[in-house]
């Protein structure tokens, strides 16, 4: 495929961690297409961090119209069709994102996706596990783009004085998505590995959103020394203490890939409820512990486990 074409369409629409496990394919792109226009479709969330990532020379707002949501549906049709492009790399591999290479017009772009006929349509191989990432790898080769390296979170930057940083910190991420708490190793474990951590003179610093405020309060009450952040830590702030951290240990959610890929090195933590096999975070050093119920896994297994 020509690296001169100049109207390009990138699609990632969500999660926060397959948000971030794509943001090497996205500097892949970039460094295939260096004189392209490249716009992203993405959600709210994720504007900030891919406006600041310098792949994109627009980024637009999905608002992903429900199927009733007549209105909605053509307002994006005309959206996408308005930018005119030439190739479209669908990174989500969602029937959403298949529905809106149907929405387009003829004659097609160039698509570059999972859906039926399309002009360079990837099937995973039957019957393998297969990374995220080496999915996308896998796709992204079907047009010339050579295979992604790690992240590069550089571009993520805040000033961290104002939190008064310790020497040397570790980060905890206790939290995870409220409606699986199946994902969460037990409040009470974290405080133990708090208190080892302590000994060890490397202070814990309990990250996490306001759904997991009680949570950490509770770890932070437990373990005088550890520091409680919570709801203080922009996505900017999260890659900024990852650089620095002496290591981080999380459940699997989105800050422990963000963490991860600014550098950190980090044990994550797995259930059944979810396979490191396919969506573990990368970085330059990750470690993974899986147990099917979290409550079997014991602190003196993750210590045995720790990065560094």
């Amino acid at each position: 495929m020509p690296v001169s074409l100049q109207r390009i369409l990138v699609i990632k629409l969500s999660a926060f961690g397959d948000f971030v496990l794509s943001v090497a394919g996205f500097q892949a792109i970039r460094a295939h297409h260096p004189e392209a226009a490249i716009t992203l479709l993405t959600t709210k969330p994720y504007q900030r961090m891919a406006e600041a990532s310098g792949c994109f020379d627009r980024v637009w707002i999905d608002r992903r119209p429900a199927w009733w949501q007549a209105g909605g549906w053509l307002a994006l049709r005309r959206q996408l069709a308005s930018g005119t492009f030439q190739l479209v790399y669908d990174l989500q591999r969602s029937d959403r994102s298949g529905t809106y290479f149907r929405l387009l017009p003829a004659p097609k772009p160039e698509w570059v996706g999972v859906v039926a006929g399309c002009s360079h349509r990837y099937k995973p191989p039957a019957g393998k596990i297969l990374h995220i990432c080496e999915r996308e790898a896998q796709q992204l080769a079907l047009a010339g783009v050579p295979r992604p390296g790690l992240p590069d979170l550089s571009f993520l930057t805040a000033d961290l004085d104002s939190l008064d940083l310790p020497p040397r910190f570790a980060l905890l991420v206790p939290g995870g998505s409220a409606h699986r708490p199946g994902k969460r190793w037990p409040a009470e474990h974290y405080a133990a590995l708090a208190h080892r951590l302590l000994k060890r003179n490397v202070v814990p610093l309990l990250l996490g959103a306001e759904a997991e405020r009680n949570e950490i309060a509770a770890i932070a009450g437990a373990v005088p020394g550890a520091r409680d952040l919570c709801g203080q830590t922009s996505l900017e702030a999260l890659a900024a203490l990852g650089r620095e951290a002496a290591l981080a240990v999380g459940n699997d959610t989105g800050p422990m890939h963000l963490i991860a890929a600014a550098g950190a090195p980090s044990l994550v933590l797995y259930s059944k409820e979810s396979d490191p096999a396919k969506i573990a975070p990368r970085g330059p050093v990750v470690k993974t512990l899986r147990r099917d119920d979290l409550n079997d896994l014991s602190m003196e297994e993750v210590l045995a486990a720790l990065p560094v």
